[in-house]
């Protein structure tokens, strides 16, 4: 039986399992909210592998919504290879709508807006 996600993002998609959901990270490549026609073989793997390790690393901190990352553990349509390592069954949770995104550098907009942002908290506190 194939599945369809209920949600597809410039890198995941997401599918309904019920209580649960299955996070899916594809090999797509996003550039300024635009989709690329070109993809990085196995970018999803390990953007997923990656996730886990922090998921796993504080979750004695802060519980998470993961419940696992092998394919075992999911519906069937999720047991291929297509699908291993690159997925996540995750628990159905109100998300807040923060993200943060670290990179090595910033450029274009959002750099600009930093600029602005640096340029008035600097003169915020400038003594008279």
């Amino acid at each position: 039986m194939e599945m369809k996600p209920v949600k597809e993002g410039k890198v995941r998609e997401i599918y309904d399992n019920g209580d649960s959901l299955i996070m899916v990270a594809t090999d797509r490549i996003s550039c300024f909210d635009v989709i690329l026609n070109n993809e990085v073989t196995k970018k999803g793997t390990v953007l997923t592998q990656m996730s886990k390790f922090w998921f796993d690393l504080t979750e004695d901190i802060l519980p998470n919504h993961m419940i696992s990352v092998d394919v075992k553990d999911m519906p069937e349509y999720f047991q291929q290879p297509k699908f291993d390592g690159n997925s996540m069954l995750c628990r159905k949770l109100e998300m807040l709508p923060v993200e943060c995104i670290v990179r090595g550098y910033i450029t274009g907009s959002g750099w600009q807006v930093i600029r602005k942002t640096e340029k008035y908290v600097e003169s915020s506190f400038q003594k008279d």
